[in-house]
């Protein structure tokens, strides 16, 4: 086998294996390097892969029986919590039935482990069998000649390769390495995600949540689920187990001296949820580092000489409101990166200025476009008021709407006035309303 390759891939999650498959399919030769056992050993738990770029990798993934995914998302909804109480907005329609589908619950040790397969069976039928996926390695060091990168070392061995893709995840430091991420990033824009995985008979898993056969639901909430600290949590259910989890904000969490565990154990207590996991058995637990969105933390720059960083790596992450994105994100960035590789090898060009085409196409994608366009979104969700006031004055108004008491029944007016009375001034109602409807 050569020793050179064409580029080398640094992860194998969604971003690294959207990029291994783009490359296999444009017969470049291309190494993956994953430091876990297999790609997926790292990742316990899972959430949703929004979008349809699966079905551009795998085409009509949909029909094959043991495919890597759970359920197709076809049931949305938002839950507003105070201590006793809950108010949903809830969304379900039949138009999310049809494949490709726009939303997929996927545990990632088993979604990594199939997609991984999935390249390998691209490379199989390719007629050049120089590229592979190498798990079980760590990377240990990004190899430059001239500012340029050039390769990397690991296992005390180097590889070499015209191009690197970083795609690393959110604990970047070869990115950091390179000088495209700055030594520290500000705790105000990461975020402390805990979940849990946990099993039910199938069968019940659907009666509880009204299920079909793969049809499944993502459910947010806001407020008590994060008791007071910014964040909020999420359930999404899989085939036979649900993942449920807060994303916190670090530095409120580490302000308001609160362990994450701790406040996952008393949401599952809240009565809305405890109804919802009633019998289940916790299978998986894990906490790591997520963005939340603010493109203050992202890399100065995405591309440089013989690089290019895609994924967490990047921060691409966006906790706006209607959903959490990033596996969504990281594919798609993982695929520009490799079409800008391709490019590269065309005319044999991988100096800084022709890997600019990356930023390019990246900036024009919905995943800039959109981290963009809601950063004011980023910052309206992440208030104080949209985490405390506002879920207490919904449940409250949830309280009393649906009382029915033998007494002089209230306009619904007449009590939203009365319970935003308790909760927040006229005024800071509307300018919190007005920005949020332009954010959003």
């Amino acid at each position: 086998m050569d020793e050179r390759f064409d580029c080398i891939i640094v992860g194998g999650g969604p971003a690294g294996l959207a990029a291994a498959m783009t490359l296999a399919r444009a017969d470049a030769r291309f190494l993956l390097v994953e430091r876990g056992e297999w790609s997926g050993a790292k990742n316990v738990s899972g959430g949703v892969l929004w979008g349809r770029d699966l079905a551009r990798l795998v085409p009509n993934y949909w029909e094959e029986e043991d495919a890597g995914w759970e359920r197709f998302v076809n049931h949305r909804r938002l839950t507003f919590m105070d201590d006793g109480a809950s108010f949903s907005l809830d969304f379900k329609s039949d138009h999310f039935n049809t494949p490709p589908y726009t939303g997929l619950t996927v545990l990632r040790s088993r979604f990594d482990a199939w997609l991984a397969g999935k390249v390998d069976e691209v490379l199989e039928e390719s007629e050049h069998g120089e590229s592979l996926l190498a798990t079980d390695i760590l990377v240990e060091e990004v190899i430059k000649e001239n500012d340029k990168v050039t390769g990397i070392r690991a296992g005390g061995e180097e590889f070499f390769a015209d191009c690197v893709i970083l795609a690393e995840g959110v604990n970047n430091l070869l990115t950091r390495q390179v000088g495209l991420q700055t030594d520290y990033v500000p705790a105000e824009g990461l975020a402390v995600g805990v979940k849990e995985v946990i099993r039910f008979e199938e069968s019940v898993l659907r009666d509880r949540f009204q299920l079909g056969e793969r049809s499944g639901m993502s459910n947010e909430f806001v407020g008590y689920a994060s008791d007071g600290v910014e964040g909020g949590g999420f359930l999404y259910t899989n085939r036979d187990s649900v993942s449920i989890g807060l994303v916190l904000g670090m530095a409120d969490l580490r302000k308001a001296g609160k362990k994450p565990y701790d406040l996952l154990n008393q949401f599952k207590t809240h009565p809305t949820v405890a109804d919802a996991i009633r019998g289940g058995e916790v299978l998986e637990y894990n906490a790591k580092v997520v963005s939340t969105g603010d493109m203050r933390v992202m890399p100065k720059e995405i591309y440089a000489d013989g690089v290019l960083v895609a994924g967490e790596a990047a921060n691409l992450v966006l906790n706006a409101g209607r959903a959490i994105q990033g596996m969504d994100y990281a594919m798609r960035s993982g695929i520009l990166a490799a079409e800008t590789v391709v490019e590269a090898k065309k005319v044999q060009d991988f100096s800084e200025a022709f890997l600019q085409h990356y930023r390019t196409a990246l900036d024009n994608s919905y995943v800039m476009q959109d981290l963009r366009g809601f950063q004011q979104a980023v910052q309206v969700l992440h208030s104080p008021a949209m985490f405390q006031q506002v879920p207490r004055l919904v449940c409250d108004f949830g309280r009393e709407f649906f009382t029915v008491d033998n007494k002089p029944t209230k306009k619904a007016y007449q009590i939203l006035r009365d319970v935003r009375k308790e909760h927040i001034g006229y005024w800071d109602l509307i300018k919190l309303g007005s920005r949020a409807a332009r954010a959003l």
